[in-house]
Parts: structure tokens; sequence; C-alpha cells
């Protein structure tokens, strides 16, 4: 009796020291998680970080006061660059501008902003840049607060490549970007 009352109070502290320091993890911002997850988190956050500082060197606009949208689509996807505060004139006029001037760069497939952005290595750049002319189309539009990309193609392999080079600048981007929905493809053209 004295050894299951021993191990009904051990379980009961054990418990409890861990539910108060998930609860100390969650006051701060942290989750339960083991070591290597910790370390992968710290590492997206310093990606994250250079991401971000390269991204000013390309981009005129500010990441902080945008944001990025990546929908993929089944021949492609659409890529919206909207400033966080529509009466914001000035980031508008940036986005716009750069999204124009890297539809003409892309056109000829020249890739290098995305490359000095987030590394020669991206998921999806190789393909993208070895496109033919005429396998890859994209659109410039205006859209309320900002500009829009849309990639479409009837090669499988650029399709592929397109949604994994969007699902990497997701990750490196991390609070500035965000994936749409393709049932929501037009929300950001009322």
């Amino acid at each position: 009796m004295k050894a299951l009352t021993a191990l009904a109070l051990a379980t009961a502290l054990l418990t409890g020291c861990t539910q108060s320091r998930m609860a100390d993890h969650a006051g701060t911002g942290h989750t339960a998680m083991d070591h290597t997850a910790h370390m992968q988190a710290m590492a997206s956050a310093d990606r994250r970080a250079v991401v971000s500082a390269r991204g000013s060197q390309v981009m005129p606009f500010s990441l902080a006061a945008t944001e990025h949208v990546f929908t993929p689509s089944a021949s492609g996807g659409v890529q919206q660059v909207v400033a966080r505060n529509a009466g914001d004139a000035q980031q508008v006029t940036l986005v716009r501008q750069h999204l124009r001037e890297i539809r003409e760069q892309f056109m000829k497939g020249d890739f290098s902003g995305p490359s000095h952005i987030h590394g020669a290595n991206m998921p999806g750049l190789a393909q993208l840049k070895a496109a033919q002319p005429g396998q890859l189309t994209i659109a410039y539009q205006d859209i309320p607060a900002g500009a829009e990309l849309s990639y479409t193609t009837t090669e499988t392999n650029l399709v592929a490549a397109l949604h994994q080079w969007f699902n990497a600048q997701l990750v490196d981007h991390g609070t500035d970007a965000r994936g749409g929905h393709s049932h929501h493809e037009d929300m950001g053209k009322r």
C-alpha cells in the first residue's frame, strides 16, 4: 500500500512539474518541443533574419509594411504583394514598380533577385531559370493595395517548380508571407 501511495505521489509531482514547465513555455511563446525541433526553429528564425536583410537589398518596399501571398494553382500560381496599410501610397507604388520590374526579368530567365535573397539552391529556382521561351507566362496586374504576378504553364515540371518556389518563400519570409487558397484567387481583385 505504501508503494502504491508513493507511486501515486511521484506521478502527481511529475505531472505537476511537467504542466508547470509547459505553462512557463506557453507564457513565453514557446511550446514543449524536443531539442532538435527547438534548434530547427532557431535556425529558421536565423534564416528569416538573413532573408529579410537580403530582401531589403533587392526589394524597394518594406517587408514589415507589406505581405506576400502565394496561391498555387493547377497551372502555376499567383504571387501577390500588398501593403498592410492600404492607404500607404508609398509602399503600394514601390510594390507595383518592383513587381513590374521582376516580371520583365523573370520573362528573360533572370531570377537573380530571388537567388540573392533566398540563395542559388532555392527549391524550384533552377527549373524556372531553365524554362524555355513560351513555357512560362507571367502576367502583371495592379490590385488594391499592391500588385500580383500570375504564373501560368502547361509544363507539369514547371508547375511543380513554381509550387516548390512558393513554399520556399513562405518558409523564408515567415510572418511577412502567407499561403493563399486557389478558390480565393480573386479576393484581392475586388
